[in-house]
């Protein structure tokens, strides 16, 4: 039972999500789509950190199972530093049941500096530090490995994404990269490490399951795979299920996850337990279990639209790494759009789509052209959860100047769908303290099979299915792609209609 860095990591935020890990990974939820693709853009970004210094010799090597051939990988390594290489990526080191492989290891004056490769962005300064805290564990311990093994570690580096770069013409990896010194930071945690390392060891090599109850550290510095296994033991409404999400985000009537926390450690973990506790509008709907319906609020918000009415919903893509003139690590890239339209009180619904053809070098430049088309300035549209629809808009505003006006027009005129919801003007226990339109609308239409995502024919059921297969469509052969594109329409059409039956039910019940 050999101590990687991922163990080790893993160790620091919780022995048992370690234990689990190695006995038991199939306790944790299969991969999605979303985060295979994460994985996917984060090894293409360790690729391209290679080319950072030229002459850069990789030692990865794999058994013809496809594992690791870790042995192998330590004799190249070696050799590969008494030869003289000033750069070796994925360099392997082994010492007394601790292996780690190091991203970057580039030769600097008489000792070595290693680079650690991280697809994080990082702008302000806070967000920064915080962003670089969880990963000092993972730092601390490859460098106190590679001193074990006798190497003069002389520099310590975190490589990340600039969130600051602006893609033009080609890729500038200086200006898309920054190096940061992480020496002065890991300090304290460095000296953490002899003591941890033996402790990991032991819960390694334990038989039982450790014991370990729900802490902070179940959510930090990572949301933990195994969430679901550790708390099979709570009622089906528990305290974890009240609003305001698992993370401290900022937001309206939030409830943090210390908070809820301290309520399960009180022993308040029922809804039942919560009812005569110091609640916010929402989650006390929430927890009483009654369905609300505020007419007068539903009516206030009603009056906000007005006819010819647009109901509008994006398509994204993420790139890790820019490709289009304009763009910046991660950003989100607009391949498509749908529409239902209606004009007056009666009008029949239209239907207006965009989606990018396959062999399109940039899908935005006439996705803003078709949109400004379809959408007519002045104009009052909806949108379900309207930051991200605006927050696109004003990207494309600014990535193409000539539809600028139209486009901030068209953002500026946008009413949000979510409002009388997470208002509390409309409450179902049904949607389990989740405004998303994937929990509202089965809660308001419970019998409606057209209006189920999960019967949606094709490959496309979320939006992180359509986000990371559209990216795969021009690998695809002609039928596949036709049948992905047919898909993907599907989808996006329902994401519009619902929002329609959605405007439809709330006119019902005032």
């Amino acid at each position: 039972m050999n101590l990687s860095k991922s163990r080790y990591t893993a160790y620091c935020q919780c022995p048992k999500n370690m234990w689990l890990g190695v006995h038991h990974p199939e306790y944790a939820p299969p991969v999605d789509s979303m985060t295979q693709a994460r994985f996917d853009q984060g090894v293409k970004l360790g690729n391209l950190a290679k080319q950072l210094f030229p002459g850069t010799i990789d030692v990865t090597t794999h058994n013809p199972d496809g594992s690791l051939d870790i042995a192998a990988m330590i004799e190249k390594t070696r050799k590969l530093m008494d030869d003289g290489a000033e750069c070796i990526a994925e360099a392997a080191f082994f010492h007394d049941g601790c292996y780690c492989a190091v991203d970057l290891l580039r030769r600097d004056g008489d000792g070595w500096a290693l680079y650690e490769v991280k697809s994080s962005t990082t702008k302000d300064e806070d967000g920064k530090k915080a962003k670089l805290n969880k990963y000092l564990p993972d730092i601390a311990y490859q460098t106190w490995l590679l001193r074990q093994c006798g190497i003069n570690v002389t520099g310590i580096n975190l490589v990340c994404l600039n969130s600051d770069y602006v893609y033009h013409n080609k890729l500038d990896l200086r200006q898309l990269f920054s190096i940061i010194d992480m020496r002065e930071a890991i300090e304290k945690e460095l000296a953490k490490v002899p003591l941890q390392v033996p402790k990991a060891m032991q819960v390694l090599a334990m038989e039982q399951e450790p014991e370990r109850d729900l802490s902070k550290n179940c959510n930090k510095p990572y949301r933990c795979s195994f969430w679901k296994y550790c708390t099979r033991h709570l009622p089906e409404h528990s305290v974890f299920d009240v609003y305001g999400g698992n993370t401290n985000s900022k937001g309206p009537d939030r409830f943090f996850f210390d908070e809820k926390l301290k309520h399960y450690q009180a022993g308040r973990v029922s809804y039942d337990q919560l009812v005569d506790q110091p609640l916010g509008r929402i989650q006390r709907l929430q927890v009483e279990q009654k369905p609300y319906i505020d007419p007068d609020g539903i009516r206030r918000f009603l009056d906000k639209l007005s006819y010819p009415l647009y109901f509008l919903d994006f398509e994204t893509m993420q790139d890790l790494i820019p490709r289009y003139e304009g763009t910046h690590p991660s950003m989100q890239i607009t391949f498509q759009y749908s529409l239902h339209i209606k004009r007056n009180a009666e009008a029949k619904f239209e239907h207006r789509y965009y989606l990018a053809p396959n062999d399109v070098n940039d899908p935005r430049p006439l996705l803003a052209k078709r949109l400004c088309e379809d959408i007519p300035m002045g104009v009052c549209t909806t949108a379900y959860n309207k930051n991200f629809e605006c927050s696109r808009l004003r990207e494309l505003a600014v990535a193409f100047p000539k539809y600028a006006d139209h486009l901030l027009d068209i953002a500026d005129h946008i009413v949000d769908l979510i409002d009388p919801f997470r208002d509390g003007y409309y409450y179902l226990p049904a949607m389990k303290g989740s405004f998303s339109i994937k929990k509202v609308l089965p809660a308001l239409f419970p019998n409606d099979k057209t209006l189920n995502y999960e019967n949606l024919n094709g490959t496309v059921k979320n939006g992180g299915e359509a986000m990371t297969i559209f990216p795969q469509i021009q690998y695809m052969s002609p039928a596949e792609a036709a049948t992905t594109r047919r898909s993907l329409l599907k989808y996006c059409k329902l994401d519009t209609w619902a929002m329609v039956k959605v405007w439809e039910k709330l006119k019902e019940v005032i």
